[in-house]
């Protein structure tokens, strides 16, 4: 009997892997130039005051954990931004791109990366129900966000993610425009 060459092994190896889980979808690069076209932006960390934080954390509802005083925003010179959030799905990541307009509604939702099996990655038509939504008490599921059948875990993790972005953005909002931030130095403008 002639066993099969380490190639082909390999080969089938990695189409099972990459058929089990979605993987990544976009680059960080591609998803901004996704949201922005070719127009400049400019990169801001952003420290969040503990005041901020609290407020955020406020905003977002409860189950929705603010992870992270420090936040990376890109904006536009017409004031959209744009937030990464990389979360738990259920035991593995995904990645989004959430883009807020000058008005705190979401422009639109991208998914950058998903590590949990494909079955369970939101479609984009499901995404779209986030597009000109504000961050009020009807963001959720079972109210004015639709849930998936089957993949409620993934549902909640994109609500959730959304929910934090557009709270975080809120709380930066109503702050004085300098506090807390500062220019990634040697960035460049794209």
């Amino acid at each position: 009997m002639r066993l099969p060459s380490p190639i082909w092994v390999l080969l089938t190896v990695a189409w099972a892997v990459t058929d089990m889980g979605a993987g990544v979808y976009l680059t960080r690069d591609e998803a901004l130039r996704l949201a922005f076209g070719d127009d400049a932006i400019e990169r801001t960390s952003i420290f969040l005051t503990d005041s901020q934080l609290k407020r955020a954390q406020e905003l977002a509802g409860d189950g929705v954990e603010i992870q992270s005083a420090l936040v990376t925003r890109f904006v536009d010179g017409d004031g959209k931004s744009a937030y990464f959030d990389t979360h738990l799905v259920r035991t593995l990541q995904e990645t989004l791109m959430v883009v807020v307009t000058p008005q705190a509604t979401v422009e639109r939702i991208e998914i950058l990366s998903f590590l949990e099996p494909r079955e369970y990655l939101p479609r984009e038509t499901w995404l779209e129900q986030f597009g000109g939504r504000e961050l009020d008490r009807d963001m959720a599921l079972k109210r004015k966000i639709h849930g998936i059948t089957g993949a409620t875990l993934s549902a909640r993790a994109v609500t959730e993610a959304t929910r934090r972005v557009l709270a975080t953005h809120q709380a930066i909002s109503e702050s004085a425009p300098a506090a807390g931030e500062a220019k990634e130095e040697g960035e460049p403008k794209r």
